[in-house]
């Protein structure tokens, strides 16, 4: 209470800070770096990754990138090289001019070299750099590259895919977090008692966004997946938090005059009920810290994070906004929209039996369509880029014109015998999807004697320590015909090179899918493990866990299937999110509703009446906490152009209408069904009552 008493004290004080605050905020938000690259959240111990390093080490060489040039006469694309390799943080330009002298004529490279290059009036250049896929420098190389190529060159690669993102990304997210706004504040205008409440808890909930967005500086650079999505999410998850403090307020004000002692008291029953309720949700999203993909942690530090500052924000700077605004805001106060839910309770409760039979005959279906949808993701992200895309463009044309989908690279012993090379090159070349290898065993022959070749070229493609090949597929990444093919090709490597290795986006991507498999299992025990930890201590019973997390289980299992039944993919990332997330953000509805459930029956209530008055009290809340998240996640649904941020706002958006349902009508048949096994695993509850055991009232 003593805190609570501070807060009141020092209202003015604290909003002046809090606005103070906002400078530092907003420029750590432009401080921090964003991340677009997705294989740098893989383990860097993993041989892919440790290749990545070696490469750069022996070569000088991260991220490549193919340019298809059409219509372009071949001194004007010896000039166009000439211009590329100027370029800063450029390290290599590869075309046929780096095999032969420009004076040779290219009918003398070997036919499989001729063809890697050219294709009817296209010719094809590899461009490296010598940063990784997002450095800043490569970004910066990358942009030159295309303003000197102009429109007639498509430039390819996964840089250019980071750099369309990023900019994709700018364009939407002021967009989609105002919608998320205006949808939230609609939602709550609608279920609330108050006009003008909805502005101020945005304003409270804004200023703990900003805090949280600034203080990622610290953090070195965050994914922008979680840029994208915290705000959104902080706002939807810890509206909540502002409803509980709103609502408390207004209650001491009928038991009091004295509206600085009616908001102490208040912010002190508000911080206890508010801490439990956002253990949970902290819970879920510190689960996913335990990816082995830190793309999870990443989210998950955040994410936990603006939790905390959004309960901070709850209990200091909504406190000190509702007291300096209390006259506009009792005067704009109407009355809920909201019916009294007396009578639905009492009708759920007459009828549970039929709600457990419903809900028993969709178990089974709703986990073999959650099974099948977890089986359906894809991890390709940029195959459902907008079409018009520059990177998008490049890809296709670089498939359509070259048949290349996917290109790996191959590090060798530089001791290995020539013909060994060239044993296992013609070996690769026999493996399905494989266009050809690329090296310096492909040049040397007959025709082309070794010395012929430009000592800048050996230098590019070999080291004292390595050799470097390049394998073009005609599969894409993240298919399971490229992870096949990646799994022949490093068979083949490991019988010449057992230390060889094999490196690129495919390969980075098929460890991808293996990771994040086992990472979608860990977490799901971690949160399910946590929040059972939780409730258990909250609510001090053995069964109350079990059911309320059944409940929300059931809630994810139908979510999920729903994507599988509706024909929609997934991005890999968003199963592990909704798992979690729904689970903590959602369980909070049934811990609500569970914890009044208990009081009543502790007071002496029967088992019915009981549970008719939690459901009918905690109705309202559950509705307008339901209705706030789903209104902040679907308006982002609904416009983004970004796969992955629009299925995971999707899930959010359709798993809060789910939960809301399993919650209202599951939760209270199966308290219904075990309220015996209740009262004699939960502390505090067999002896009270006893005098109601066969009570039915």
């Amino acid at each position: 209470m003593r805190f609570a008493k501070a807060v009141v004290k020092c209202r003015v004080p604290i909003l002046i800070l809090a606005l103070l605050l906002v400078i530092p905020s907003v420029l750590g938000i432009a401080a921090t770096r964003i991340n677009y690259d997705m294989l740098t959240y893989l383990p860097s111990d993993i041989d892919t990754m440790v290749g990545q390093d070696e490469l750069m080490e022996e070569f000088g060489k991260g991220a490549f990138s193919f340019i298809v040039i059409e219509g372009m006469g071949d001194e004007d694309v010896e000039a166009l090289k000439a211009k590329l390799e100027e370029v800063e943080h450029v390290e290599s330009v590869i075309w046929y001019t780096s095999f032969l002298d420009p004076s040779i004529p290219k009918e003398m490279l070997p036919k499989k070299l001729y063809d890697a290059f050219n294709a009817g009036d296209a010719t094809m250049m590899a461009v490296f750099f010598d940063g990784s896929t997002s450095e800043d420098g490569t970004i910066a190389a990358f942009q030159e590259v295309r303003r000197i190529t102009g429109e007639r060159c498509f430039v390819a690669g996964m840089t250019a895919m980071v750099i369309d993102l990023r900019d994709l990304c700018e364009r939407e997210e002021p967009i989609y977090v105002g919608i998320a706004v205006a949808l939230a504040c609609l939602a709550m205008m609608i279920f609330l008692d108050g006009w003008l409440v909805p502005f101020v808890f945005l304003a409270s909930i804004g200023i703990a966004i900003l805090y949280n967005l600034g203080t990622n500086y610290f953090l070195g650079e965050i994914s922008y997946i979680t840029k994208a999505l915290s705000a959104v999410l902080q706002l939807a998850v810890t509206m909540d938090y502002s409803i509980f403090l709103w609502h408390a307020y207004n209650e001491q004000l009928t038991c009091t005059d004295d509206r600085l002692e009616a908001m102490a008291k208040a912010i002190h029953e508000t911080l206890t009920s508010v801490i439990g309720s956002s253990i949970t949700t902290v819970a879920g999203f510190i689960a996913l810290c335990f990816m082995s993909f830190t793309l999870g942690r990443d989210l998950g530090l955040v994410m936990a994070k603006g939790v905390l500052l959004g309960v901070i924000g709850c209990v200091t700077i909504l406190p000190s906004l509702i007291l300096l605004l209390d006259k506009p805001l009792q005067k704009t106060r109407h009355r809920s929209l909201l019916p009294d839910m007396g009578g639905f309770a009492k009708g759920v409760t007459k009828v549970f039996p039929i709600l457990l039979i419903a809900f028993a005959l969709i178990v089974f279906p709703a986990y073999k369509t959650y099974q099948s949808a977890n089986d359906e993701v894809y991890y390709n992200l940029g195959a459902t880029l907008p079409k018009d895309m520059a990177y998008v463009v490049a890809e296709d044309k670089l498939t359509d014109t070259f048949d290349i989908a996917s290109t790996h690279m191959l590090l060798l012993d530089a001791g290995l015998e020539p013909k060994d090379v060239s044993r296992m090159i013609d070996e690769m070349e026999q493996v399905d999807g494989v266009k050809y290898v690329l090296g310096l065993e492909s040049v040397t022959g007959a025709t082309v004697p070794k010395e012929m070749l430009p000592k800048e070229l050996l230098e590019k493609l070999e080291s004292d320590k390595l050799e470097l090949l390049l394998v073009n597929s005609r599969y894409a990444v993240a298919t399971d015909e490229v992870n096949a093919q990646i799994d022949e090709l490093n068979a083949i490597l490991k019988r010449y090179d057992p230390t060889g290795m094999l490196i690129g986006e495919a390969p980075c991507m098929k460890d991808m899918i293996e990771i994040t498999n086992h990472d979608f299992q860990v977490v799901n025990l971690v949160s399910i493990a946590a929040i059972f930890v939780i409730i258990l201590l909250v609510e001090r019973s053995l069964s109350l866990p079990f059911i309320l997390i059944s409940v929300i289980e059931l809630a994810i299992f139908i979510n999920l299937g729903c994507s599988h039944l509706l024909g929609q993919s997934l991005p890999f990332i968003a199963p592990i999110c909704i798992s979690t997330i729904q689970l903590g953000a959602t369980v909070d509805y049934a811990i609500l509703m569970t914890t009044r459930y208990k009081a009543e029956r502790a007071a002496g209530k029967g088992r019915r009446e009981a549970v008719s008055i939690a459901l009918g009290t905690s109705t309202p809340s559950i509705i307008v906490s339901g209705m706030g998240l789903f209104a902040a996640t679907f308006g982002v649904a609904m416009y983004s152009d970004i796969d992955i941020i629009r299925s995971i706002c999707m899930l959010l958006a359709r798993g809060a209408l789910i939960s809301m349902v399993c919650v209202l009508l599951l939760l209270p048949a199966l308290l219904m069904l075990c309220d015996g096994v209740v009262r004699h695993t939960t502390i505090g509850m067999k002896n009270k009552n006893e005098n109601v055991v066969g009570k039915e009232a």
